[in-house]
C-alpha cells in the first residue's frame, strides 16, 4: 500500500535522501515543509497518510508545536533528529529516528505505525 507523506525538513539533503527512500518503499512524498510556520500551516490543509517531522529545524524552533498539530489532527508521525535525547512530551511514544538513518530503519518505523 502507497503511503501519502508529509515531510518536515529543511535539510535539502535529508529530503533527496528520504524522497529516495521512500521512493523504494513504495510511498510518495504529497507535501513538504522546512520551517515550523509553513508545516503548522499545511497540516490542516493537506491530505496525508503520515508525517516525518524533524526535531531541529533550520529557522531555530524545535517541531513541537508541529508534533502537537499532528497529534490533535489524528495524523501519525515519526521524529527525526541527529540528537539523541528527544525530551518534549510531543514526541512521546512516537518512533524516532536518530540521524544518519537506514532505509531499513525508516521501513521498521513505517510499519511499527502502518501496522
Amino acid at each position: 500500500m502507497m503511503i501519502k507523506v508529509f515531510l518536515v525538513e529543511d535539510d535539502p539533503l535529508v529530503s533527496m535522501m528520504l524522497e529516495g527512500y521512500l521512493d523504494i518503499l513504495g510511498h510518495e512524498i504529497v507535501v513538504t515543509a522546512a520551517t515550523v510556520a509553513e508545516a503548522l500551516d499545511l497540516v490542516a490543509k493537506r491530505d496525508f497518510d503520515l508525517a516525518i517531522l524533524d526535531v531541529h529545524l533550520a529557522d531555530g524552533k524545535t517541531s513541537e508545536a508541529v508534533a502537537s498539530a499532528l497529534s490533535d489532527a489524528g495524523k501519525a508521525f515519526i521524529a527525526t533528529s541527529g540528537d539523541a535525547t528527544i525530551m518534549a512530551a510531543e514526541f512521546d511514544g512516537r518512533p524516532v529516528l536518530r540521524k544518519p538513518f537506514r532505509i531499513a530503519e525508516l521501513e521498521r518505523a513505517i510499519a511499527a505505525i502502518t501496522g
